[in-house]
């Protein structure tokens, strides 16, 4: 399991470089996108930790967390921000998401989620 658990660390990492990536080149939809894919994949390797388990085929971050029964540690506020960033894999898919988020998606707001992103990340990363 120790190498599931760096497999998706290693994915979650380069999802949040994408991240930056993505807010330099002001590809603000992506930005999004690449956060909510860095804490799933850091929710995944948590959960491969915690149950020595396969983490669930989901991409929905606090099925993921309540599964692994880590969801009830997380602050309000991290819970307010999963709540937050958790339409952002599916809702970039779809045209009519697409123009909504956009408009939502200011160059500080995502400054703001990358921000929140690498400190879930963190927290989890503090916990392997």
């Amino acid at each position: 399991m120790e190498a599931k658990v760096k497999f998706w660390i290693e994915l979650s990492d380069y999802d949040l470089e994408t991240a930056d990536a993505m807010l330099g080149s002001k590809r603000f939809l992506y930005v999004g996108f690449m956060c909510h894919q860095t804490i799933e994949k850091a929710f995944k390797a948590y959960y491969t930790f915690l149950k020595s388990d396969v983490a669930p085929y989901s991409h929905s971050l606090s099925y993921i967390a309540k599964r692994g029964d880590f969801y009830k540690l997380f602050s309000e506020e991290q819970k307010d921000f999963i709540d937050q960033i958790e339409p952002l894999n599916i809702e970039t898919r779809y045209p009519s998401h697409k123009e909504r988020l956009l408009r939502s998606l200011t160059e500080n707001k995502c400054i703001e989620i990358i921000d929140k992103t690498k400190k879930i990340q963190e927290w989890i990363k503090e916990r392997l």
